[in-house]
């Protein structure tokens, strides 16, 4: 099945960066604009308390439920923002290894950012993603 996301590199640009720079779809593809994934368990708890890897883990498993809900997967992911609630570069590292290890090659336009406070308690990590898809 052909893919609606093309990632685009640039030579102009620095290579140390883990993802692409930007991503087009073309005008015929049905966008879809993920709520963020948070690291939550079915009963509403918080997944893996204390533990970055562990949240970021699961909130890529809730992004993959979502994302298979509306007809799409990881590879249909056109951008993400993933959010680390810590003032620790290492902490933000951590996250971020585990959602980059999940895309494997398919490495989106992403922004990682530390922020203060997330909205659940004990929540650390959260993902917002767009996919794109071309419905047959």
């Amino acid at each position: 099945m052909p893919r609606a996301v093309t990632l685009i590199r640039s030579a102009a640009l620095s290579d140390v960066a883990e993802y692409a720079y930007a991503a087009t779809a073309p005008a015929e593809a049905r966008l879809i604009f993920l709520a963020g994934a948070c690291p939550l368990n079915e009963d509403g708890s918080t997944a893996a308390v204390g533990d970055y890897a562990g949240q970021a883990a699961k909130a890529v498993e809730n992004m993959q439920t979502a994302l298979h809900a509306a007809g799409a997967s990881l590879e249909d992911v056109i951008s993400t923002r993933v959010l680390v609630a810590s003032t620790r570069q290492e902490d933000l590292g951590t996250a971020w290894k585990v959602v980059r290890d999940a895309f494997g090659d398919h490495d989106v336009p992403s922004t990682l950012m530390g922020v203060t406070v997330l909205g659940y308690h004990d929540q650390l990590v959260e993902i917002e993603s767009v996919a794109a898809v071309l419905d047959s």
